[in-house]
């Protein structure tokens, strides 16, 4: 396998290894065409008809990994790019994975605008998007960062509201939570790193995807 995995001209994609990208990424690879061998403990997945790599990878880190050539594309959120801060190309916006950004109170809050949130506390995943917006209000706020499961410090009294991603609304309306504001709109993008290779172009081609740079 090894002789796989490192050619030169082998392609590598990073993907979600669980959740909400996982498996539209998977099916999108389906309905290209390729297939990749069962699933098994390893996080990297060869393409059994292609010379293509798949690397399971948490979300957070797959912009780096594409950044630094160490993955020649990936799929992520624009969400996540954008709070990582990386300017990768983008190939193409895939469609699925549609979310926003949000601000949400409790809702017998008082707070009804971002003007409302002046000295208040904030928790969020999102650090650097929830700071950029608080000051193009000219808010100041105190931004509690919080790795997950945002949507439960209100009711604990760590936070005042919750700066998270929404997709149905589900779970603000399971912790009884109501949006004020949307910072972004985000879906899947796939990405290609900055590293020059040939292959790329051929990659691209077989799978019928076109690169914009």
């Amino acid at each position: 396998m090894m002789h796989l995995l490192y050619t030169p001209e082998r392609q590598r994609i990073a993907i979600q290894k669980s959740g909400r990208l996982y498996q539209a990424s998977m099916d999108l690879f389906t309905s290209r065409g390729l297939v990749f061998a069962p699933e098994g403990r390893s996080l990297i997945r060869a393409c059994e008809n292609y010379d293509i790599d798949l690397l399971l990878l948490r979300d957070d880190d797959i912009p780096e990994y594409v950044r630094a050539g160490v993955a020649d594309f990936g799929i992520v959120g624009q969400n996540v790019l954008a709070e990582k801060g990386i300017d990768l190309p983008v190939v193409e916006k895939l469609d699925f994975g549609k979310c926003k950004l949000v601000i949400a109170v409790p809702k017998e809050s008082r707070i009804k605008a971002p003007e409302d949130m002046q000295g208040k506390r904030i928790a969020t995943s999102y650090p650097k998007l929830l700071s950029g917006f608080l000051k193009s209000k000219g808010v100041e706020a105190v931004i509690v960062p919080i790795s997950g499961s945002t949507e439960i410090t209100p009711e604990l009294d760590l936070a005042d509201a919750i700066c998270d991603i929404v997709q149905t609304g589900s779970t603000l309306k399971a912790h009884d939570l109501v949006p004020i504001c949307a910072i972004m709109e985000s879906q899947a993008v796939l990405v290609e790193s900055p590293q020059s290779k040939q292959a790329k172009k051929r990659f691209l081609s077989q799978i019928n995807l076109q690169s914009n740079v």
